[in-house]
């Protein structure tokens, strides 16, 4: 028979909850799958497909205000590896960059004390992919050499510097968003500063400009559109025309060239840097919800825009032959191009509220086909883009909208309706390009209308705001080893508790247990524990208690108490024995009373001179196993009575100590015993009550006189022979029952408000709360063994802790988080490759460089087989065997339809090349191989003649199926020209 095992292996790791305000603009989807964002002074990283936290970085001590990815625009190879590096400002303004997959800093930058505005890696392949610029303020842009630290350059300029944005065509040209207009930069070099200072110019506010108020009651807006030309100009406007105050965000479309987005609360306006005017105007209506964020797309003219209640909208740029061919407006003296944007989807809003409210939206760079929206409660919403073909009822049902239809090639080569593709693989395997100026498609063509909605695939919930109370379930034993499960409850302050499964840092369970504020919990067994609340006192000093007893696996509640709770003094504490037999309810002005947790009955309601409690805990020691040798004998007693034979009675014996030991592995709850159990509790004066509980009888066993050394006592801890009590002015007194002796030790900690012992026999590590952090002492040598303390290792402060397991301890504090940390109580973060997650994660940057190299060999080309597999057990790896099994794990995770895709004869290697470079997110590869595979298949078909296929997925009009026009002028001549032609007329 196999030994069962079973994992309790728990790592440290960090919970995070509500973001704060500075942390709106900190957020980053990275090339390499993977969402990155700011929590307090955190960096949270989690994996897009399967919304798991992955990584929680901490090395800022103040709160992260920007993050940004490392791009992915140069050729990898094992001198230049995949991985994974990250970039990420605080308010302070110092910058660190990180190694995520191990999760250490590689490099920490710090220039001015002020918060960074904006930063960026640079993206063009001529320079150093380590080269980071970045917005020092008021006005300072500074070039970082990201691997060293060095500063290689440092500009200022006049005005205050918000953001900049890097043309995508150009990588010399920069633009700045300053307070007063915008900068344009033709000049950047990584090798050296700009020489002057820009060509600066400024933008009226359309909303407060008079001839923006006549276009009211304009009709048309081609004529709107023609007298808002002078919104771009080099002279500075009058008080009233000003400026960019209210503007939001300056970006650069990257799906065509010289055109730039300005976003304003109501109106989107798009630049044509060319002719220096406006050439489109995106407004709400008067009851529409305002823009918060905008994000031009590259593979199609789309943009995914935020607004203020988190909807989510995808507005893509309608068809220049139905602009030319749909108006009905009389003809214009002075024709300019139109860009009108459809509303072709959006999201469902998020409930708004003074403390729930969108921060931030980031969009998939690699397939554009999925946006995350970063709310301030700490919930990342993952809303993927999903195409449908239209029917013919559907069709045209939009008046003025032009249709959308899916694209003639799928990975780059044109495919024929039958053959196997995945539509919402990107943007532009979705939505085919749109027509240029006087051209449509062809009849004959097999293009079909299609759809696009928004589908909410990944949903991460944080920890709601404090205060929070912490309980870990009771330790591993060898008794429940094989049930056990590292389960912290934690009450929060909406009443509510959730329950945290500690080896995945998922949450179990969130149950809704209280109306008002949980102050405490206490496990009384591995699947079920008890909760108490208190509301808010009345003018008396009275509250409604709330005991609830709650079973886990069913997520039933029931009130401990009954109807008692109204009206009456409130709940200080309780605290259930060691055996769970009994619960202590202690007061705060009403008498001691102790509860049978089995059947939840009262046992005593203690008398009204009853001394007030400071502070009580239960004795680990009782007497259950001389109760158990009692039965044990008394049953044997039995049993030799009920036989004759002496064979009869060596059966019966054997068979009867038998069902006495297997009913001795059980639970104590299981057994109808009640054993006696003992109590000790403080009152005003420092005197200590030893009582004992044996059944519904209270005895007063003993008392120790106040220590004079000691304040009032606040807490006790009971452990083996060894007690230690902690007082108001944080003096710790270590008690040595067994050598009767004591020793008092001030921390000057001032209160000692929770000390707990670690679980595990014979481990007397002891950890103590104070209003400024927390220590963990060796009860048996008297002495620290590490020091948190809020202000000078950490920003945050402490509202509980608890123990984890016997060498980790968990911390709940003010910044809405919880850490699970090693006994030194030091922030570390942990390796993404130790993990242990629910579902496996698609991501190759974790494998070593040479691994990640030959799992892309492997899914691009195998020679050696038949047809494609994705079995890699049978390939002769000589370097780890280890590497196979996690080469073989990554290959799992893929999705079922790439897995199709991967498998299908027919899927050429061109198109094989595109899918595995966004596979890896590898930009370079990217954009390589989409440009190869449309020239190569362009030229094959020159030669060889189109295929039947062929011939029934593409029209024969050469320009129908060109090159996207966002490759500017790697497109086919002629369509380049078509399509710039029209700006400029």
């Amino acid at each position: 028979m196999l030994p069962y095992t079973v994992n309790f292996k728990v790592s440290a790791r960090t919970l995070t909850g509500a973001l704060n305000a500075h942390n709106k603009a900190a957020v980053d989807w990275g090339w390499q799958g993977l969402i990155a964002y700011g929590c307090h002074s955190l960096v949270v990283v989690i994996d897009s497909s399967t919304a798991q936290t992955l990584q929680v970085l901490e090395k800022h001590k103040a709160d992260v205000v920007k993050v940004k990815w490392a791009r992915e625009n140069y050729h990898h190879d094992v001198g230049s590896p995949y991985c994974l590096r990250l970039a990420s400002a605080d308010v302070s303004g110092k910058m660190v960059v990180w190694d995520v997959a191990a999760g250490v800093a590689q490099c920490e930058i710090q220039e001015h004390a002020k918060p960074i505005q904006d930063v960026q890696w640079l993206w063009n392949q001529d320079a150093s992919r380590d080269l980071l610029l970045a917005i020092h303020p008021p006005n300072y842009i500074v070039l970082w050499n990201a691997d060293t630290g060095t500063k290689l350059w440092k500009k200022s300029y006049a005005d205050n510097i918000l953001s900049f944005s890097f043309d995508p065509f150009d990588p010399s040209h920069l633009t700045l968003l300053t307070s007063e207009g915008i900068v344009f930069i033709s000049d950047f070099s990584p090798s050296k500063p700009p020489s002057g200072p820009g060509k600066k110019v400024y933008i009226s506010s359309p909303h407060s400009s008079p001839a923006h108020n006549k276009l009211v009651a304009a009709t048309g807006a081609k004529k709107a559109l023609n007298k808002v030309k002078i919104l771009i100009t080099q002279e500075k406007p009058s008080a009233e025309f000003m400026t960019l105050n209210d503007c939001l965000q300056l970006a650069y479309l990257p799906s065509k060239r010289s055109h730039m987005v300005l976003l304003y609360p109501r109106e989107i306006l798009i630049l044509d840097l060319e002719v220096n005017q406006t050439v489109g105007v995106i407004a709400i209506e008067r009851t529409g919800v305002p823009f918060l964020q905008v994000i031009p797309c590259f593979q199609r003219d789309g943009l995914f825009c935020l607004h203020e209640n988190g909807c989510i909208t995808l507005r893509v740029r309608r068809s220049y032959s139905s602009i030319f061919t749909t108006s009905n407006d009389e003809a214009d003296p002075d024709p300019v191009q139109e860009l009108t944007y459809d509303l072709r989807s959006q999201c469902d809003a998020i409930r708004v509220t003074k403390t729930v409210r969108p921060f931030s939206m980031v969009c998939c760079p690699v397939n554009e086909n999925a946006a995350a929206l970063i709310v301030s409660d700490g919930r990342v919403m993952i809303w993927e883009l999903k195409s449908a073909v239209c029917n013919r009822s559907s069709r045209n049902s939009s008046c003025g909208v032009s249709p959308l239809y899916s694209p003639v090639s799928f990975c780059g080569i044109p495919v024929g309706v039958l053959q196997n593709k995945l539509p919402d693989l990107s943007l532009d395997n979705m939505i085919g390009q749109s027509a240029i100026a006087g051209e449509e498609h062809p009849k004959g063509s097999t293009l079909q209308e299609v759809h696009l909605k928004f589908l909410l695939t990944g949903l991460l919930s944080g920890l709601p705001s404090p205060q929070f109370a912490l309980r870990m379930c009771p330790p591993l034993t060898t008794k429940n080893i094989k049930m056990y499960q590292p389960l912290l409850a934690v009450g929060t302050s909406n009443g509510s508790v959730l329950v945290y499964h500690l080896n995945n840092g998922l949450l179990h369970k969130e149950l809704s247990v209280h109306s008002c504020e949980v102050k405490g919990i206490e496990w009384t067994s591995l699947t079920s524990f008890l909760s108490f609340a208190t509301s808010t006192p009345n003018n008396m000093g009275l509250v409604r208690n709330e005991l609830q007893l709650v079973d886990l696996p069913t997520g039933r509640s029931i009130a401990f108490r009954g109807e008692r709770g109204n009206d009456e003094s409130p709940i200080e504490m309780i605290k259930v024995s060691h055996l769970k037999q009994y619960l202590a309810i202690v007061f705060k002005d009403k008498p001691l009373e102790l509860w049978d947790v089995r059947t939840c009955t009262l046992l005593r309601e203690m008398s009204k001179n009853f001394p007030a409690i400071t502070a009580l805990e239960w004795s680990p020691s009782h007497n259950l196993k001389s109760l158990r040798k009692k039965q044990l004998a008394t049953r044997e007693a039995m049993a030799r009575q009920t036989v004759v034979s002496d064979a009869e009675l060596s059966i019966v014996e054997s068979s009867v100590i038998s069902l006495l030991q297997e009913a001795e592995s059980k639970s104590e709850l299981s057994q109808n015993i009640s054993a006696r159990e003992h109590f000790v509790f403080t009152d005003n004066d420092g005197q200590v009550y030893h009582l004992t509980v044996e059944g519904n009888s209270v005895k007063d066993s003993a008392r120790i006189p106040p220590d004079g050394s000691m304040g009032s006592i606040t807490c006790i801890a009971w452990k083996g022979d060894t007690l230690v009590l902690g007082d108001m002015d944080g003096n710790l007194n270590f008690w040595d029952l067994k050598g009767r002796v004591s020793r008092g030790i001030p921390t000057h900690r001032s209160w000692v408000k929770k000390i707990r012992f670690a679980p595990g026999k014979g481990n007397q590590k002891l950890i103590a709360m104070y209003n400024d952090g927390a220590e963990v002492w060796d009860t048996k040598e008297v002495q620290m063994v590490s020091s948190l303390r809020s202000g000078r290792n950490v920003t945050f402060r402490i509202l509980d802790v608890d123990w984890c397991t016997s060498d980790k301890v968990i911390l709940a504090s003010d910044d809405g988080c919880i850490r699970v940390l090693e006994m030194s109580m030091k922030s570390t973060c942990f390796r993404m490759d130790e993990q242990e997650l629910i579902e496996p994660v698609w991501c190759p940057y974790l494998l070593v460089p040479r691994a990640s190299l030959a799992l892309k060999a492997f899914l691009l080309h195998q020679p050696w087989n038949g047809k494609y597999s994705l079995d890699i057990s049978h390939i002769d790896y000589p370097e780890n065997e280890e590497i196979k099994i996690l080469l073989q794990e990554q290959l799992n995770s893929l999705s079922n339809d790439i897995k199709k895709l991967l498998l299908d004869p027919e899927f050429t290697l061109l198109q094989r090349c595109l899918l595995v470079s966004r596979l890896y997110g590898d930009e370079s590869e990217l954009h390589f191989w989409t440009v190869a595979a449309h020239y190569l298949h362009s030229l094959s078909q020159a030669k060889s003649g189109s295929t039947t296929a062929t011939k029934e997925a593409t029209p024969r009009d050469k320009l129908s199926n060109p090159l996207d026009i966002c490759y500017d002028v790697l497109c086919e001549n002629a369509y380049f020209q078509s399509f710039f032609v029209i700006f400029l007329l």
